[in-house]
């Protein structure tokens, strides 16, 4: 699965005065409601159920909240990059400025799996997160998530 397949343009935020995961969350299931046509609510109430598991904060500033929607067709990928960091209870207690979300088909286990180790795999990846802290626009950041995994890895 490439991320090109699941992230589109419209879905890369560049977020100014986002102070809080909730409000994160609301920004981000709005534009997921405008991208897939389900309910804002239902978006929001899926990905902080599954936060109340257990923070998706992954360390270094990274985060990969996600959750399943009933009825959704396809995995759908939502990217932001914060102005400012925000607390997340990240397992190093870090703040968090890049966000990956992930929306999948309720019984999408493997796609939603797979979907979740390209993009972990990724943001293990030092120059690409170094590269997206420097981006300044959306469509630098859509650029870097969708470019070529060989890219990420050339000398």
């Amino acid at each position: 699965m490439e991320l090109a397949d699941i992230l589109a343009k419209r879905a890369v935020l560049c977020c100014t005065g986002v102070k809080t995961k909730r409000q994160l969350f609301e920004d981000l299931a709005e534009r997921a409601a405008e991208i897939t046509g389900h309910d804002a609510a239902e978006i929001r109430e899926a990905i902080t159920n599954r936060e109340a598991l257990g923070s998706t904060g992954l360390g270094n500033g990274i985060a990969i909240p996600h959750g399943k929607i009933a009825g959704l067709n396809d995995v759908t990928a939502l990217v932001a990059r914060l102005d400012q960091p925000i607390d997340f209870d990240s397992v190093d207690d870090q703040p968090v400025d890049i966000v990956v979300m992930l929306l999948a088909p309720t019984g999408a286990g493997a796609d939603h799996l797979k979907a979740l180790s390209r993009v972990a795999r990724l943001l293990r990846t030092e120059t690409v997160v170094e590269d997206l802290r420097a981006a300044t626009d959306p469509a630098q950041l859509h650029a870097i998530f969708t470019a070529p995994v060989a890219t990420h890895y050339a000398a």
